[in-house]
């Protein structure tokens, strides 16, 4: 599939990406050796595609499972597609399923690899940086890989005159690696891990200078508060009033005395 990959973002894909959208990228020079993830938020679909176009390294973006077991003509050529193009299937139902989905992608970062995830799930329903999913987290705990922060600034598709998606003024920020591997080890504990994900949050919300509103998309776009008032939960800083929990290594048991210490 590698070969598919290269011909999609070589010749269809980059070229449209520079010279129609126009999008320029910014700190491609702070990816680093060895695998890492990039983080970014989540304006429209051109999101998917223009950030791995623009950089070197190929990029495996997570996506839900169920497009990769399509039975029929249309399903099958789906599937095929989200391969080549460096797609990774993992389980969002929830629970076991969803944590073991995320096997794939963490042999991609083992690998050496680059994976791109929108902490967010879903696009932003109006422009704000919404909480962000644990999965980031426990990507970046279990893999010891650092998170690169990523802002997408006006990625978001409007038609021109004459009716043709493209993009006006769109930038790529590509932020400095954060490095979470002293709390590796505990990507069990649901406080870490939401500690975690609201740092990568943080640091997206710093470099696009959005509105962070500590509920998930999903919710204004689809739940309980659509069409209500969120502004009850908007916050200077996703960890506001949160304590750093503490490092591994602080947690680690006191190695016991020897009898013959005391002699």
């Amino acid at each position: 599939m590698g070969g598919w990959y290269s011909f999609f973002k070589t010749v269809l894909v980059r070229p449209a990406v520079k010279w129609w959208f126009r999008v320029q990228i910014e700190g491609t020079e702070k990816l680093p050796q060895g695998g890492c993830l990039l983080a970014g938020n989540h304006l429209d679909a051109g999101d998917t595609f223009t950030l791995p176009s623009l950089i070197k390294p190929r990029v495996t973006f997570p996506a839900k499972k169920e497009l990769f077991e399509g039975k029929s003509i249309k399903g099958r050529a789906v599937a095929w597609f989200l391969r080549a193009v460096g797609q990774a299937p993992i389980d969002r139902s929830g629970g076991r399923q969803s944590i073991a989905g995320l096997g794939s992608v963490t042999d991609v970062l083992l690998g050496g690899g680059v994976v791109g995830i929108f902490p967010e799930g879903t696009r932003s329903p109006d422009g704000r940086l919404y909480k962000g999913h644990t999965g980031v987290a426990r990507l970046a705990l279990a893999s010891k890989r650092p998170v690169l922060p990523v802002a997408m600034i006006n990625t978001k598709l409007v038609k021109n005159r004459i009716g043709i998606p493209t993009m006006k003024d769109a930038r790529i920020i590509i932020g400095d690696p954060i490095d979470f591997s002293d709390w590796s080890g505990q990507e069990n504990d649901q406080k870490v891990l939401r500690w975690v994900t609201n740092e990568v949050m943080a640091a997206i919300q710093q470099m696009t200078g959005q509105v962070y509103v500590d509920v998930y998309a999903s919710r204004v776009k689809r739940g309980d508060l659509k069409n209500a008032d969120s502004s009850g939960f908007v916050l200077d800083h996703p960890n506001q009033g949160q304590p750093t929990p503490p490092r591994s290594a602080d947690l680690a048991p006191e190695p016991e005395s020897s009898p013959e210490a005391g002699k």
